[in-house]
């Protein structure tokens, strides 16, 4: 590659305050975030997140009304875009290529310009150059520009950097026609337009769109990356090695050998993830790797001064539950926070906003990776020790923790606004129910373990479960409260929903319990009040009164509303809760669960929005990072499958969870697995296959499938002293019919 400056001055206003970048996401994005547009896509045909359009004459390749992915010439392997046109009279082009928006990634970009790779098959000149412009989350622009002026050129068949600079900040805004201002730190997208009419045909490869400060003499690479690891499994390798410790980090590349000699590009993985997946195939198969590390000026570090070899083999179904079970394992393991030990809210993202409800399934999942030894159960002992110490300190509300927590400060993160600056009812109950499990779990008459025991117990005493009644003679829970607008939200906890296990620990409280009756008034109530909430969200009749009685896909539903709704409600309140073999007086619910997974599966092999992809081995619709989620079928559905939602309901569908595990991995798994296992989701109709995962939905598919191999999480659980007796209370009983 050579390195060509090519400057054109984009006039603007570099304005953003924290007040306008906490307006389009909060939180503080990672160093690549701060300057990456583009380096690969995780989709092949078109670019998930572009879109073009031609006016004839003139003519401009697209795949599906998106850019082409090229895999043949790349600067940042295993991809770039590929932009081929013709400018005609009277004609137009456009390509756009966006910021994949995700839940929770703030914005926040920083730079002097625009710089990005290209490899053109014919000399580029003002003559027939593209041109190019940015715009903001509010659709203010900047002026088009092309990539070249005057006699400035880019020479056919050579990679060629542009660097397109931004103006100094001025003193006063920069204004046209009206007073649109463009915020470079809330860029969304980036498009190239039609220039001349040359009327000429034109293929231009386009790689690693960034901003970020050119004035740099940095030619100074980062430390090779150290201690390389590879294991082969059955159709992937799983590299790892140590971070390397460096401010200006970028991403890592990853190279791969199938003779030990010779080595190709084939892969980038951001600078936050020391860990990269290589699907090649089926088995066997033997590479070996190395890796490299780059930083924002372009300079890449030797390679790892040792190689990693592995094969991969056929595996066994428990094999591939193990390998599943270990990868998602990872999330709550490899990204934990520093301070406080537990996962993100959703990566990529900001490393610091902590939900409180994915930490508590993930506490969960560290006691199954303790006990398939995925890490020693020392080493997951001494994270569990962190994370209760960090609970300890952190923000409550009359013992309740808020839904978001700062990572570093332990204080309430709102989120969601103003009004979300308090105690989250539901979120705490999801901890409080890992905690209790991991109380039971970790038994040892160790100092560690006698500290994790000790500080569970006294935060499980601590939660004021009464105080969320609203006042003492209420009938029912409340989600939030805050000091500063009390129970201004007032929104109840009436099922049939996710949180049926904030009554479950509110009755078992040895300290602040509620009347066991609350779990008939307050969640199974049938007053107006509940009628309406559960309308309200489901917009059907059914299931209004709490039980449905009806069947769906000639499946019989006890309880729920509509046809059951999103599969995380059969999935939150039972990862520790076991409701095998008991029931209560609406229904054995680990049957109903099975059920509403049944009618789940039905509705994707029905399919009656003609999404692609969907059928007998790929279903599974709840909420996600993407998805319409499944409160109403077909009302809700957008084509993404949510893959949390099949593979952890494992214990109720065996053989259709496993089926969709398969297929998941075997025929889609160089899209949809990367370096924590499955992505929370993908949409085949849209071609969407983004490489995000969220702390809700990466923990339960390692603790169900572990429910469903050895009840490990459930048998903990329930060993505490507390939970039986509020069983009991409540008036569930067992049941007999139905397989334990």
């Amino acid at each position: 590659m050579t390195r060509a400056r090519m400057k054109a001055l984009i006039l603007m206003l570099l304005l953003a305050s924290p007040a306008a970048v906490l307006a389009v996401g909060k939180g503080n994005p990672s160093f690549y975030d701060r300057h990456v547009l583009f380096d690969n896509s995780q989709s092949d045909g078109g670019y998930e997140s572009s879109e073009g359009y031609v006016v004839a004459p003139s003519l401009l390749e697209l795949s599906g009304g998106m850019v082409p992915v090229e895999t043949g010439h790349f600067v940042s392997p295993p991809n770039a875009l590929r932009l081929a046109w013709q400018s005609a009279p009277g004609g137009d082009w456009r390509i756009t290529i966006e910021i994949t928006r995700r839940y929770a990634r703030p914005f926040g970009l920083e730079g002097e310009a625009l710089t990005f790779w290209c490899f053109s098959d014919t000399e580029i000149t003002a003559a027939n150059s593209p041109r190019v412009y940015l715009k903001d989350v509010n659709e203010h622009g900047t002026p088009a520009v092309t990539l070249v002026s005057g006699d400035e050129r880019i020479p056919a068949g050579q990679w060629v950097q542009v660097e397109l600079p931004f103006v100094e900040m001025f003193d006063r805004p920069v204004k046209g026609t009206g007073d649109s201002l463009f915020n470079l730190r809330e860029t969304l997208s980036l498009s190239l337009i039609q220039g001349l009419d040359d009327n000429q045909q034109h293929t231009l490869f386009l790689d690693d769109f960034q901003i970020r400060n050119i004035a740099s003499d940095d030619t100074t690479p980062p430390p090779a990356p150290a201690s390389v690891e590879v294991r082969g499994f059955e159709r992937h390798f799983d590299v790892s090695w140590e971070p390397v410790d460096a401010d200006d980090l970028l991403s890592y590349r990853i190279y791969r050998s199938w003779d030990g000699v010779t080595f190709e590009p084939i892969g980038t993985q951001q600078h936050s993830i020391p860990r990269f997946a290589d699907f090649v195939g089926a088995s066997p198969r033997q590479a070996t790797y190395r890796v490299t590390a780059l930083d924002l000026a372009g300079n890449e570090s030797p390679p790892s001064p040792v190689s990693a070899r592995s094969n991969t083999r056929t595996f066994t179904d428990d094999e591939l539950l193990t390998m599943v079970q270990e990868a998602h394992f990872r999330y709550y393991w490899d990204a934990g926070h520093p301070q406080a030990g537990l996962a993100p809210e959703v990566l990529p993202g900001d490393r610091n906003l902590l939900a409180l409800g994915g930490s508590g399934f993930g506490v969960m999942a560290l006691l199954v990776g303790a006990e398939r030894e995925f890490e020693t159960r020392e080493a997951v002992a001494e994270r569990m020790l962190k994370i209760v110490r960090f609970l300890s300190r952190a923000d409550r509300f009359h013992g309740v923790w808020p839904h978001f927590l700062n990572g570093t400060t332990g204080r309430v993160e709102p989120f969601f606004g103003k009004y979300d600056n308090g105690g989250d009812l539901v979120e705490t109950a999801f901890m409080i129910q890992g905690l209790l499990a991991a109380r039971q779990y970790f038994d040892r008459d160790t100092a560690t373990e006698r500290e994790i025991r000790n500080t569970i117990n006294r935060l499980w005493r601590e939660v004021e479960w009464s105080w969320y009644r609203q006042t003492p003679d209420s009938d029912l829970l409340y989600w939030h409260w805050s000091p500063e607008h009390a129970f201004h939200i007032n929104h109840p906890l009436i099922g049939w929903n996710e949180t049926m296990i904030v009554y479950l620990l509110a009755i078992a409280s040895p300290t602040h319990a509620v009347p066991a009756e609350l779990y008939h008034s307050g969640w199974a109530g049938t007053s107006e009040r509940h009628i309406r909430y559960r309308e309200g969200w489901g917009r059907t009749t059914a299931g209004n009164r709490y039980v449905n009685g009806n069947s769906y896909y000639d499946t019989k539903l006890d309880v729920g509303v509509g046809s059951g709704a999103d599969l995380f409600f059969t999935h939150f309140s039972y990862m520790g809760f076991d409701p095998r073999g008991i029931r209560d007086r609406y229904t054995n619910y680990f049957e109903n669960n099975r059920a509403i997974a049944l009618i789940n599966r039905a509705y994707c092999i029905d399919n009656p929005r003609g999404f692609a992809g969907y059928g007998p081995d790929t279903w599974g619709l709840s909420a996600g990072v993407y998805t319409g989620g499944g409160r109403a079928q077909p009302r809700d559905d957008n084509g993404t499958i949510n893959v949390m939602a099949s593979l952890a309901s494992m214990p109720y569908t065996p053989d259709e969870s496993l089926a969709a595990m398969k297929h998941f991995y075997r025929d889609l798994g160089a899209k949809i697995w990367g370096a924590y296992g499955f992505h929370d989701g993908f949409n085949q109709s849209e071609n969407w296959f983004d490489e995000v995962y969220m702390a809700l939905n990466q923990a339960p598919i390692t603790v169900m499938i572990e429910n469903h191999r050895t009840g490990l999480v459930w048998k903990n659980f329930m060993a505490n002293p507390e939970i039986q007796p509020a069983l009991d209370a409540i008036g569930f009983v067992k049941d007999e019919t139905a397989p334990r």
